[in-house]
């Protein structure tokens, strides 16, 4: 095999880690879910969590840290069982320690599976938030699930924007092997030398 032939398929080999759905994927398989924004309404059944900022950072999304506090804030629920679609689902944000209620929507059904709590202020100061989330069956008790997030810590780093440029410096580095035959046989005699 020669140099072009390896470097080749290598390439070939980090293109597919780049779009391979487990890697750009929240959580894992089973047993191993690693997915932050997660977290268990009742034992076995799960509610996935989504911040969003979309006038500062349209393009991004947040979980357990939220940078900007007074900026418009979308938290965004989606049901992972279907049986809470027929369920009345209360939602409560309070600052914490002191408990002060940020936000309240009353318990109703969430048919479509999504809730979307807008925040037109987003969090009035930093610090730790709750969320509350209340099943209010028909008949039984209530049952009380909750989840902590940090608001106003500034910008967050993305990881996927810089897997992205990565991949786009890869790919472009790339191109230019393949296109430049004075780059490639510089490469080429790199490869060369690692292999003796």
């Amino acid at each position: 095999m020669n140099s072009t032939h390896i470097f080749k398929k290598g390439c070939l080999v980090l293109l597919g880690l780049l779009f391979s759905a487990s890697l750009w994927a929240h959580g894992g398989a089973a047993g191993t879910d690693t997915d932050q924004c997660k977290f268990e309404l009742e034992p076995g059944h799960w509610l996935h969590y989504t911040a969003y900022q979309p006038n500062a950072y349209p393009a991004e999304d947040f979980c357990a840290n939220i940078p900007r506090i007074n900026e418009a804030t979308l938290l965004v629920f989606d049901y992972q069982d279907m049986k809470y679609r027929d369920m009345s689902v209360e939602f409560e944000v309070t600052k914490e320690p002191e408990g002060t209620r940020v936000f309240f929507l009353p318990a109703e059904k969430h048919k479509k599976g999504t809730v979307e709590l807008k925040l037109p202020n987003g969090v009035p100061e930093a610090g730790k938030y709750l969320i509350h989330i209340t099943l209010v069956p028909d008949s039984g008790n209530r049952l009380d699930a909750h989840m902590g997030f940090k608001a106003g810590g500034g910008e967050a780093v993305s990881k996927n924007s810089i897997l992205l440029y990565v991949f786009f410096a890869l790919a472009g580095l790339y191109v230019i092997y393949l296109s430049h035959a004075g780059f490639k046989s510089k490469v080429d005699e790199a490869i060369e030398k690692l292999k003796s």
